[in-house]
């Protein structure tokens, strides 16, 4: 791998684990270094309103507004709305809070003005106060479906509505093979000093990143430093449905299958302390493995982690 010194520093990212590493990251390097490059295939229209809930939760995140103990939407919010919509038979399963309800009402307004989602979350970022640049993985739509012994199910409704109950046979990112990455994107990627996957789904929160027209090749052939931080602690994922993902679709739920779905893309990856012992394993796969703390439960551990995954990499930081 070769050193760009001067390069940004990418994150490739979903929900909640990314949201907490960009945090993380934001404490240690400067902030006109870190790109973001965010899914939105999870997006979705509920009572007329767009909804991209993983841009949000990273803006919110690095916002310091973020709910930490529901890990998604505004500390402190209120659902009066939402209760109140429900008398007239709507389904509301999906929880939009009171104060992020403004946040859905003005990207469906700058939507309906013609306005790309690169520009309405730079918009929205702006209005919270985040200086890094976050970039939507593309303007164009694309949908997360999942196939399951129940039927094609949206991502949001297989997820939260159904809890991820029935068995995964599929996933297909709908609209990915004639979508195009948004401005920047590849621009990124190939400038990047370095590349980093954080510890999000690998199928729905990074496999709709990777599936877009020529980003899985600009990763492949990056001399950037890259790695990831594995999702996968002990066998289980910290986030749902990664490991209901990841057996429908035939992967290991432990990190060897994290590492098998990103090998090509990554050169290291970091796994927990409670996993040191497949490192050997992981090592016969031709990506180096680094033992460490990997699970985010404080500013203090998403600091910590920040700063061992920028020294694996040999990135120096700012504070």
């Amino acid at each position: 791998m070769t050193s760009r010194p001067h390069g940004p520093i990418v994150v490739l990212c979903g929900g909640v684990g990314g949201s907490r590493l960009m945090r993380g990251l934001a404490n240690v390097v400067s902030h006109d270094r870190l790109i973001a490059i965010i899914n939105t295939a999870d997006d979705e229209w509920f009572h007329g309103l767009y909804v991209s809930p993983d841009p949000d939760i990273v803006t919110y995140a690095l916002a310091g507004e973020v709910d930490e103990e529901r890990g998604w939407g505004l500390r402190g919010d209120t659902f009066r709305w939402l209760e109140s919509l429900r008398r007239f038979g709507h389904e509301t399963w999906f929880n939009i809070g009171d104060r992020d309800l403004a946040t859905h009402l003005h990207r469906t307004r700058l939507m309906r003005e013609g306005v790309p989602m690169t520009a309405i979350i730079s918009d929205i970022a702006r209005a919270f106060g985040v200086d890094v640049r976050l970039l939507p993985m593309t303007n164009d739509r694309v949908r997360t479906v999942v196939e399951t012994e129940a039927g094609d199910q949206p991502f949001q409704e297989f997820l939260v509505k159904n809890h991820a109950r029935d068995r995964v046979r599929a996933v297909r990112f709908e609209g990915a093979h004639e979508a195009s990455p948004a401005p920047g994107v590849l621009e990124a990627i190939r400038e990047a000093q370095a590349i980093i996957i954080a510890p999000s789904n690998p199928i729905a929160s990074i496999g709709p990143i990777l599936a877009l027209n020529d980003v899985a090749d600009a990763l492949a052939v990056s001399t950037a430093a890259r790695a990831a931080v594995s999702p996968i602690v002990g066998g289980a994922s910290l986030q749902p449905p990664a490991a209901e993902m990841m057996v429908g679709l035939g992967h290991a739920v432990d990190v060897t299958g994290v590492a098998e779905i990103y090998r090509g893309f990554i050169d290291t990856l970091l796994i927990d302390g409670a996993d040191a012992a497949r490192a050997p394993l992981i090592e016969e796969m031709g990506i180096r493995p680094i033992v460490t703390n990997t699970i985010m439960r404080d500013d203090a551990s998403r600091t910590a982690l920040a700063r061992r995954l920028l020294d694996a990499l040999s990135v120096t930081t700012d504070a």
